[in-house]
């Protein structure tokens, strides 16, 4: 169609805005589009077709009242039709919403059409809406019904082609600058899709929809997908530097907790100790050899059979007394908990009669084969997350167990197939992506109405919110390769930004690490030497080779893998990771301080380069490195036989190596050794002298 062939029809009423206590309401073509203020420099938009917004509220909390101004100009006549500007300022943001009604011959009515544009302080724009593009006729907020009432929605931008991005949580590659990047939101073990991304060009969008679907960020525009929705919602922000950004974010989804004094040490690991005895032995040896251990973990199939969520008598006898005498040594236990119910529990035909149960649409029931056929617990439904914690509360806190590891978060699905499953709050593919922060929560609450404060439990998956239930997630089932190393690096650094300051790894990684290999030793030891910068520090892995396991009866149990102590792999290679360990606890106040920074002030623990030094240009692009807090540079050894590294000092500091004494000026680049033994670790020279003696006395020589 030729652009003459748009006409203007003089009898179209000029489209309007409603403002109602700062916010901006257009209705159009059955859309109805809110903006209104949420936060000192931030925005909700949430749009529906054919009805009002929804007051979900997935991760946001409710805003604290903020000063905001709105205005609404003439109507101006154009030739296609008529076009009313409004403005929405909310401290230094301002959305411009452009709103046109413009008769179209090729439809043959009038098309009623509001684009966004946000800018920031200097009246710069940040982030708009795709315009029409005339004949294009595009749409910037692309709606299409499904039967049954929800839509695929696709909410399409211009962005900067030479911004750079970061957060989304953790997707399982070593890329830290996301532009370019498409993106699945959704969760698999080892991908946790927490959809908020930080730009350089001084923004934070939240994605505030737990919808499986996509974000692409692709130089020409920015789409975010949702397969099936029933509203648009983002929160937008905006910032003068990073730290900016992610305090807002904070504050509008919930601050992490502050970190209980046994999340700054070491937490022992493997899968899987297989009976009381055999874990109260691993501490003692702890203790004898003078290791500090604050947490120890009892993995999976502790349990008689898998959704019973209670100890094995046979093989864990008197778990009261396994507390005292952990407690006796200064460590916390750990218990893992699986969201799911095998069909041979105690608890299965309950739980399906009270509908408490991930409900299969298509095929048999069960969502997974392992260790025998199993369904999921529904976290979304507050009934199955009240009998969960009712079951956790008298079979381990009832023995003075307080610390969770919540496995299969995500959850772990046999087949990814989202559209199959539906949850108490509606198809999985409309709202699956909120599981693990409601599982999370469910313990969160369930501890604290018990009267616990100190809350840590580690989950293997999180959504935007899961921070201020306690969440300290791991990254998943990854395989014992460097490249996986690699890639745990920059998946810390995203789920700082994406708000989740609490990260772990699997120290010498899950899958596939030979405990008799001696290449796998190297792997371990540089792992452990970046496990001990990492938020929590802690050992784990199924080790190869395994041991099958037997009850007295000679009845099967799940097997075990092999020892994964520090002393595990010979002396030669204990003597490089014990310092480690006494590193970690001579590092104890400096991370209190650092994890009360990420309570009060929203900071992330594990950060990028440019979290701190954002107007020096090269620091957005390092991917290998990272601080810790503030003050301590980390430059992990990522590749096999490598003895020495480049590492950037970012310009704006000056560094020190506290083991020689040696200091640089920023912005530059120098050369340091790294033998098996030592890691590259910097620190600023303003840095606190505590911390320079302890780093100068715990680590080890590079000489």
């Amino acid at each position: 169609m030729a652009a003459d062939d748009v006409t203007t029809d003089p009898t179209v009423d000029v489209a309007a805005f409603e403002t109602d206590g700062g916010r901006l309401v257009w209705r159009g073509d059955g859309e109805t589009l809110v903006v209104e203020p949420w936060g000192t420099d931030a925005v909700r938009v949430r749009a529906v077709m054919t009805g009002d917004v929804l007051d979900t509220d997935w991760a946001l909390l409710p805003p604290a009242d903020v000063t905001a101004t709105t205005e609404v100009e003439a109507p101006q006549p154009l030739p296609q039709g008529s076009t009313t500007t409004a403005r929405l300022r909310v401290g230094r943001l301002t959305v411009v919403a452009e709103a046109t009604s413009t008769l179209y011959e090729s439809v043959g009515h009038t098309v009623h059409r509001c684009r966004l544009r946000f800018l920031d302080a200097r009246g710069d724009v940040l982030l708009e809406e795709v315009p029409t593009g005339g004949s294009l006729q595009m749409r910037a907020r692309d709606w299409r019904a499904h039967p049954g009432g929800d839509h695929a929605l696709t909410a399409a931008f211009h962005a900067r082609p030479d911004e750079k991005l970061y957060g989304m949580g953790q997707y399982q590659q070593h890329v830290l600058d996301l532009k370019g990047c498409t993106l699945e939101l959704a969760h698999r073990n080892s991908q946790a899709s927490v959809p908020f991304v930080l730009s350089s060009a001084g923004y934070g969008l939240l994605w505030h929809n737990p919808a499986v679907g996509r974000a692409t960020f692709a130089r020409n525009r920015t789409e975010w997908e949702a397969g099936h929705t029933r509203q648009l919602d983002y929160w937008l922000t905006v910032g003068d530097t990073p730290a900016e950004i992610t305090a807002a974010y904070s504050d509008a989804t919930g601050h992490a907790p502050p970190m209980p004094e046994r999340g700054l040490g070491f937490w022992q690991c493997k899968l899987r100790y297989t009976d009381q005895e055999q874990l109260l032995e691993v501490v003692r040896e702890h203790r004898r050899r003078g290791l500090p251990l604050d947490v120890v973990v009892a993995d999976f199939f502790h349990w008689p059979r898998m959704g019973d969520f209670r100890f094995e008598e046979e093989f864990w006898p008197d778990p009261t007394a396994m507390v005292a005498e952990l407690r006796e040594h200064g460590v916390e236990l750990m218990v893992s908990v699986w969201p799911q119910v095998a069909l041979d529990s105690e608890n299965s035909d309950r739980f399906a009669k009270e509908n408490l149960l991930v409900r299969t649409d298509r095929g048999m029931a069960p969502h997974m084969a392992f260790e025998g056929p199993s369904r999921f617990l529904d976290m979304t439904n507050p009934r199955a997350r009240a009998e969960l914690w009712r079951l956790c509360r008298e079979n381990y806190l009832a023995h003075g167990i307080r610390t969770f590891w919540l496995d299969e978060a995500e959850p772990e699905y046999g087949v990814y197939d989202f559209d199959n499953y539906r949850y108490h709050l509606g198809p999985v593919a409309q709202v699956g992506n909120v599981y693990p922060q409601l599982y999370a929560a469910a313990f969160d609450e369930g501890l604290r109405a018990a009267g616990e404060t100190d809350v840590v439990n580690l989950v293997r998956c999180a959504w935007a919110g899961s921070q201020r239930h306690g969440a300290l997630v791991w990254s998943g089932d990854i395989s014992s390769t460097w490249t996986d190393l690699r890639r745990q690096l920059t998946a810390g650094i995203h789920m700082g930004v994406a708000g989740i300051p609490w990260f772990t790894t699997d120290i010498g990684g899950f899958h596939a690490g030979d405990s008799t290999d001696p290449a796998f030793h190297e792997l371990l030891v540089r792992w452990f030497q970046f496990g001990a910068f990492c938020p929590v520090m802690r050992l784990h892995g199924d080790r190869l080779p395994h041991a099958d396991v037997r009850a007295a009866d000679g009845s099967r149990r799940l097997r075990t893998g092999a020892p994964n102590e520090l002393w595990s792999y010979g002396e030669e290679v204990y003597d490089l990771l014990a310092p480690y360990v006494h590193l970690r606890e001579a590092m104890r106040p400096y991370l209190r301080e650092v994890m009360s920074l990420a309570h009060t002030e929203g900071q992330p623990v594990m950060r990028g380069l440019f979290h701190d030094f954002p107007d020096d240009s090269v620091c957005w692009d390092v991917d290998d490195q990272f601080l810790l807090g503030s003050d301590i540079l980390v430059a992990p050894v990522l590749e096999r036989g490598v003895t020495s590294r480049l590492v950037y000092l970012p310009e704006g500091a000056e560094w020190l190596d506290p083991r020689t004494g040696r200091s640089w000026s920023g912005g530059q680049e120098v050369e340091l050794a790294a033998p098996l033994a030592s890691v590259p670790v910097l620190a600023r020279t303003t840095a606190h002298p505590e911390l320079l003696e302890a780093l100068r006395r715990r680590l080890p020589s590079h000489e």
